[in-house]
């Protein structure tokens, strides 16, 4: 399906006009929308049939006591009335059904999209503010698809006839009714484009409590052990209190435009009334006549009032659109022109040559750091916190990429290789370690949906997992809960090794996985990390400096730069900065 190109990339105020819309949503289901068009045009034709006849019922029909006409006048209408409610059935079937297919594509879509924009994007972005801009922003275009927009030109085809119609009758009756109805469009045209906007601050307003609402369900232990309910509460609660705001603004524009409406209109009524009764009386009108010119003038009338809430709609689904484009109109991590190189192997040289890097400018977080760490090499990162560990270990991973200077594998820029190609290749494992809700099984097998029985219980074996899950009852089928949260750290952090042996990467980077453990846990994860570690690239970041004596090199990281480099026995006769780390952790 076509969507919402990148017409003007990154721009943040996007506004999708009725072109855009027909371009990409209706157009490309023209013959449903066609279909649903002639469907509408037969309902409202058939509308039209009872304040036609009721003209030959009061005026011939009734005088001339006519049984037989008027047998073919109630089948007539009796008929009309079938197809009425054969083409409405109809219309919901097939239009709604389709809009709701239309909604379920583009959330597709945008989850698709969300996923290819770089990590930089969701560090800035809460997760609960992106769900509701997956699941609810989408949710308007049901009325582009849906039966809003076709009952929007089946009214004015209804409006137009019936217009034709009443001049028919009478043209100086038909000319009253116009002005105030003019008055009205002109109201309701006015009153959209305040609408539009509130429309869309709505969808930011509902992003932000939702993602502060997703906060707090994740957070629920850490605000009840600081018994924190109520300052969530209130948090909550102004949320909510700005939506209803925007809700009652929007409100307040619709029941105008309502209220101007019943009041203009019930003014057209009123004249209507004083002027036909006059014509009845001086002969220029027939009861009949007053009779059809009253019904037909509802079903000119009620698509405008109906166009009203149709308006509305339609408004708030561009609203939603707008929001959308914003999204489909970010740069993904692909979409890097530059990126034109493609692994087909790895051997897992990685050097970084003169690298810099800062997340917010002139704050620079690395200094021109270089180093090499071979193919099969363990490169340990070291030093205090806040000193660009996590940077490197990020460069390479291609989670960012350096402002100047290069990382490179197998001396291939990492900036110029396709992602995809370069991350088949890689695992990591997060000191936090997150795991989806599930079993152990299906965690396990993540990276390698399809990898078979026996490369599982290698992984399973590898990693030590088989020591706990051999204990529970359901073995590797035991579900987890939300996050892991049925498993201890060190279960935790085994499960994750086993999942990056099962993906059996070339390159591993390691967030230590052993510094909130037990001396138990520890010892076992050691294991199972000498395991993942074997003949693979390994960058390590090292907060206990017990597990790494055995590193090929280790970089002592200080304020962005390299402050020692060797192996420990190396840097521990050096007696700098590493060697006053490790003696004051081994005194601890």
């Amino acid at each position: 399906m076509q969507h919402l190109k990148n017409t003007h990339s990154n721009k943040t105020k996007s506004k999708v006009t009725m072109a855009t819309a027909f371009k990409t949503i209706i157009w490309p289901r023209r013959n449903l929308v066609f279909i649903g068009l002639v469907l509408i045009v037969l309902s409202r034709l058939s509308s039209l049939v009872l304040p036609w006849k009721s003209k030959a019922l009061l005026d011939d029909v009734i005088p001339n006591k006519d049984y037989d006409q008027l047998k073919s006048l109630l089948l007539i209408v009796g008929l009309a009335i079938l197809v009425q409610a054969v083409t409405s059935f109809l219309l919901t079937r097939i239009l709604s059904v389709q809009a709701q297919y239309l909604i379920s594509e583009l959330r597709a879509q945008v989850q698709k999209k969300v996923l290819s924009l770089p990590i930089s994007f969701f560090d800035n972005t809460k997760s609960g503010a992106l769900v509701s801009r997956i699941m609810s922003d989408v949710e308007g275009v049901r009325n582009l698809i849906g039966t809003g927009l076709v009952q929007m030109v089946g009214g004015t085809i209804t409006a137009v006839i019936s217009l034709v119609l009443l001049i028919k009758i009478s043209p100086s009756m038909t000319l009253f009714v116009l002005v105030p109805v003019a008055i009205f469009g002109f109201i309701a045209l006015k009153a959209f484009g305040y609408i539009r906007p509130i429309f869309r601050v709505r969808g930011k307003i509902n992003a932000e409590v939702t993602g502060r609402l997703t906060e707090t369900l994740a957070g629920v232990r850490v605000i009840k052990a600081f018994n924190a309910e109520e300052q969530e509460n209130k948090a909550f609660e102004k949320g909510v209190d700005r939506l209803f705001q925007n809700v009652k603004k929007s409100l307040t524009s619709t029941a105008f435009m309502t209220s101007s409406s019943t009041f203009l209109l019930g003014i057209a009524s009123t004249g209507i009334m004083g002027i036909g009764g006059y014509k009845i009386m001086t002969g220029d009108l027939t009861v009949g006549d007053f009779l059809s010119f009253t019904l037909l003038l509802g079903f000119m009338i009620a698509p405008i009032v109906q166009m009203s809430n149709i308006g509305s709609q339609l408004t708030e689904a561009f609203a939603g659109l707008d929001r959308t484009e914003e999204l489909m109109n970010m740069t993904a991590e692909e979409d890097n022109e530059a990126r034109t190189i493609t692994l087909e192997t790895i051997k897992g040289d990685i050097e970084f040559k003169d690298v810099a890097f800062s997340y917010d400018a002139g704050k620079q977080v690395l200094h021109n750091i270089s180093f090499k760490a071979p193919a099969g090499s363990v490169t340990a990162l070291v030093g205090s916190s806040g000193s660009g560990k996590s940077t490197m270990a990020g460069l390479s991973a291609t989670f960012l990429t350096p402002k100047s200077g290069t990382v490179t594998i197998d001396n291939k820029d990492l900036s110029k290789v396709k992602l995809n190609s370069y991350r088949q290749y890689l695992g990591v494992v997060l000191q936090d370690e997150f795991l989806f809700e599930g079993t152990i099984r299906e965690n396990i097998m993540f990276p390698r949906p399809d990898a078979n029985e026996a490369d599982l219980q290698n992984a399973v074996k590898a990693a030590y997992v088989n020591e706990f899950t051999d204990r529970f009852d359901d073995g590797l089928d035991t579900l987890i809960g939300e996050r892991g949260v049925k498993l201890s750290g060190g279960q935790r952090q085994r499960l994750a090794i086993a999942r990056a042996i099962l993906a059996n990467p070339k390159i591993i980077i390691l967030d230590e996985a052993t510094s909130n453990l037990d001396t138990e846990s520890e010892a076992l994860i050691q294991k199972s990390l000498a395991e993942l570690m074997k003949e693979r690239t390994t960058i390590v970041i090292a907060h206990r400096l017990s597990t790494i004596r055995k590193a090929d090199q280790i970089l002592v990281i200080e304020a962005g730069r390299i402050a020692e480099r060797g192996t420990h026995d190396e840097l521990i006769a050096l007696q700098g900065r590493y060697y006053d780390l490790y003696t004051y952790q081994a005194k601890i």
